[in-house]
């Protein structure tokens, strides 16, 4: 297959500079042999890829170009709501990280406080920046972020897609960019080959998206309970009153106020918290200064990394332990992925690191530089709110429940977007998804999803009331994210960005060897009561592969199924059909052959109209298609029957929001459009030759008069065009559509008169009405099916789909335009 270069350029290969001797803080001789030995290698790979990522090119181009014509103004309003989105999550870190630490390794000296600090500098240097910002954002579907962004781009460079609903034209959508990988690097076709003709790696593959996505929705109910919970806490700082029971009830009262305006959109609401978690952001960097002034301005050693060393060496076990609760302050970096399709690559990364970085860094020293001081008056459970100047206490609070709200929000808007893009991919039920802004199409509201979250929310606050217990649910939500996202970024590597096999093998080991080790620490405390979370997360994983289970069967079951040629043509006389004026578009699922539901179609109705149009809704895996590439027309019968199918395509980006009448405009102009390069290829191919050889020589000249006079010919099965009434009968038997072929070759006058004739008839058709044929196609187990198959297909996947949003619910079409048959297939 002849491929085309894309846009998209593959990563440069560029020598890495030598760097010069990293000198530590206040290093000593033995501790610069530690920084020599120990952590010389790692400085160099993180330095070879950042300068990968910097020679980088046109990698988002679209959205570069976008940002760049923004004006000054835009930009920073566009700042502001990346603030409220975006980072609210990473932003609330500083108000339990440290709680969470302190209360698996007790203070024991001044060296504990440095070497926990060190370890969550160095934890938000490793995975928020350098992974996340300075490689994961890269790996967009055109600026589309999350598990399935990176799933649907794995599927364009490659077949690997369980639903058999590809088509070769797809490759042609013009956002449809594939690369080539270059003659030197045959790996990434090797890659390519082996996934596609591997059925086990293509299901690991999607079992490994579904986990991804089912513990993003689990970090959306975590996320709002363990910040609201931890901002509410800081009143048991400002109120010796206020008891555990009282943080719970309030905190729940918050979360509904926060599930309430979640429908307001992300434009509105971005306004509105953003320049509140700028402000937030600004109080941290404050308050930490004055802390590192006040205090104990000798906590900036923790910039070198040997007191993390030092930190294990003291605690062993303990410290361990303490790697669940220090990963709290890399939550949200999933969001920043997730988020993306709000905003621009750029915008987040400026963003995060002139800001965001610099404020978190700044709150954590001076958090440890009050701790240091306090560390005897066991200060630890509420380290950020104790840090709090008496003065500006209150308005801190105040502050820091804005920002726990937004963040709340932010967790939230990335489960929309991974569940549409999840709906759109068929691996999960239909919803009804809101659109809140005309400007920007991925700012989305899911009302089932957002209620549904906010009841799981409400209990996991009362059954775990404790930080602590939390904020191990909320590691174990997070991580399972990021690792499955650090292997799905990986095969991006190999496959599409084409990358050196040592440094892609080097960031692999490295990033995910750090995860695995955060990782065996939360699992060490899953008795605590954070094994709900994990239970949440495998029902919402069931839940998706059972809907994409049941879909792929009912697919595969329609295409053995579709009706063949040789039955079409028998159908017309042996039920007598009629032909009635206008336009029927039959929907179905197929993109190849007619389908069973349309032979139910005829042995139910007495006619049919004379123009059928099969309509498949198809979603690729493009985030945008162009609204002149929406439409692929085809013939699926001879040119009398003025039968076509005509396949709708939709990125999982766009929105359903056509009005009837202007689908159906931009559908009869494409047909329209169609026809005449049909036409046009044909005289070209043939040099004249005339259409009559595709139509049935022995038709007959049976006519019949309907009740209203008009006049049908019944002469080939589901052929002839419907006659108007001014025309005689005669006129009628003597048709074009009925004559055999006329001898000799056609001039070029003959064929621009067989165009016009079906052009207006196509009008005729469409002035006389259209009306949308619905196939509701179901499915049951056979008998003889194992009992397992009975129980997810007869029930689960029953009721998944009874309770779902129909399609009929995505098209604004009057009731009294639609037609519903239903079909049973056993599966």
């Amino acid at each position: 297959m002849k491929r085309t270069q894309g846009s998209n350029g593959c990563f440069e290969q560029a020598p890495a500079s030598t760097p010069s001797m990293w000198k530590p803080w206040r290093s000593r001789a033995p501790t610069a042999t530690i920084i020599t030995t120990r952590w010389k290698p790692l400085l160099l790979l993180l330095l070879l890829l950042l300068n990968l990522v910097c020679r980088k090119r046109k990698i988002d181009l679209k959205i570069e170009n976008v940002w760049q014509e923004l004006g000054v103004g835009r930009r920073i309003i566009l700042a502001f709501q990346t603030l409220g989105v975006v980072f609210g999550d990473v932003g609330t870190s500083p108000l339990y990280t440290f709680g969470v630490m302190f209360t698996k390794v007790p203070i024991n000296g001044e060296e504990d406080v440095v070497g926990a600090l060190s370890l969550v500098l160095y934890t938000l240097i490793l995975i928020p920046l350098l992974k996340y910002v300075l490689v994961v954002l890269w790996a967009n579907d055109d600026g589309e972020g999350g598990t399935f962004a990176l799933y649907s781009l794995i599927c364009r460079h490659a077949k690997v897609n369980l639903l058999p609903n590809q088509l070769p034209s797809d490759a042609r959508i013009s956002s449809f960019r594939l690369k080539v990988p270059s003659p030197e690097l045959e790996r990434s076709l090797k890659i390519k080959e082996r996934l596609e003709t591997s059925v086990t790696l293509k299901r690991l593959l999607l079992m490994l998206v579904l986990a991804s996505t089912s513990m993003l929705i689990a970090d959306g109910v975590v996320t709002p309970a363990m910040s609201v919970m931890s901002a509410v806490g800081g009143l048991k700082v400002g109120v010796a009153a206020i008891e555990q029971e009282h943080v719970v009830m309030i905190s729940a009262a918050f979360l509904v106020i926060l599930f309430s305006v979640q429908k307001f959109g992300t434009s509105k609401v971005g306004l509105v918290v953003g320049p509140a978690l700028f402000l937030w952001f600004c109080s941290l960097a404050a308050i930490g200064i004055y802390n590192l002034v006040k205090y104990d301005s000798s906590v900036l050693r923790a910039f070198n990394p040997v007191h993390i060393y030092y930190f294990f060496k003291r605690n062993s076990t303990k410290a361990w332990r303490a790697l669940g609760g220090c990963l709290l302050c890399a939550t949200g970096s999933e969001a920043m992925f997730a988020d993306l399709c709000y905003f621009s690559v750029r915008s987040v990364q400026l963003t995060f690191v002139f800001l965001v970085l610099p404020c978190l860094l700044l709150g954590y020293l001076g958090q440890a530089a009050y701790l240091v001081e306090h560390h005897t008056e066991n200060m630890a459970e509420l380290a950020f709110f104790s840090s709090v100047p008496s003065a500006v206490f209150w308005p801190v609070f105040l502050i820091a429940n804005l920002a726990a709200l937004i963040a709340s929000r932010t967790m939230t808007t990335a489960t929309f977007s991974c569940i549409k893009q999840s709906t759109a991919l068929g691996c999960f039920p239909r919803l009804k998804i809101i659109h809140t802004s005309r400007k920007f199409m991925g700012q989305i509201y899911i009302p089932v999803i957002n209620w549904f979250l906010l009841v799981v929310c409400l209990v996991f606050v009362c059954s775990i009331s404790s930080i602590t217990e939390m904020g191990n649910a909320y590691g174990i939500a997070e991580l399972g994210v990021m690792m499955m996202t650090m292997i799905l970024v990986t095969i991006v590597m190999l496959l599409i960005w084409q990358i050196n096999i040592i440094i892609v093998l080097s960031f692999l080991v490295i990033f995910l060897g750090i995860e695995l080790a955060f990782f065996s620490s939360v699992l060490g405390g899953m008795g605590d009561g954070s094994w709900i979370i994990l239970v949440f997360a495998v029902v919402m994983f069931l839940i998706m592969l059972v809907w994409n289970y049941g879909s792929k069967l009912k697919h595969e079951t329609e295409v053995k199924q579709k009706l063949s040629m040789d039955l079409m043509r028998e159908l017309g006389p042996n039920l007598g059909t009629i032909r009635a004026p206008g336009i029927g578009l039959l929907y179905n699922e197929l993109v190849k052959g007619i389908p069973a539901i349309f032979g139910h179609f005829l042995t139910t109705l007495p006619a049919i109209h004379s123009m059928i149009i099969f309509v498949s809704v198809k979603y690729v895996p493009v985030p945008v298609v162009p609204r002149g590439e929406r439409f692929l027309f085809q013939r699926v019968c001879p040119k009398g029957y003025h039968i076509f199918r005509c396949i709708a395509r939709y990125g999982y980006k766009d929105a359903r929001k056509e009005n009837q009448q202007a689908f159906e405009q931009l559908l009869i102009e494409s047909l329209e459009k169609f026809i005449r390069r049909e036409a046009q290829e044909r005289l070209l191919e043939s040099d004249g030759d005339d259409d009559t050889d595709y139509e049935d020589d022995s038709s007959s000249t049976r006519v019949l008069i309907a009740p209203n006079g008009s006049v049908y010919s019944l002469g080939v099965p589901l052929l002839a065009e419907y006659i108007n009434t001014s025309k005689p009968i005669s006129e009628a038997s003597t048709s074009e559509a009925a004559k055999p072929g006329t001898p000799g070759d056609p001039t070029g006058s003959d064929a621009e008169q067989s165009l016009e004739r079906e052009l207006s008839f196509v009008r005729k058709a469409k002035e006389s009405g259209v009306v949308y044929l619905l196939g509701h196609g179901n499915i049951r187990a056979r008998k003889d099916s194992w009992f397992i198959k009975k129980l997810v297909i007869n029930y689960f996947y029953a009721f998944l789909r009874k309770n779902c949003r129909r399609g009929i619910a995505n098209m604004s079409v009057p009731h009294s335009h639609l037609m519903q048959v239903g079909m049973t297939y056993m599966v």
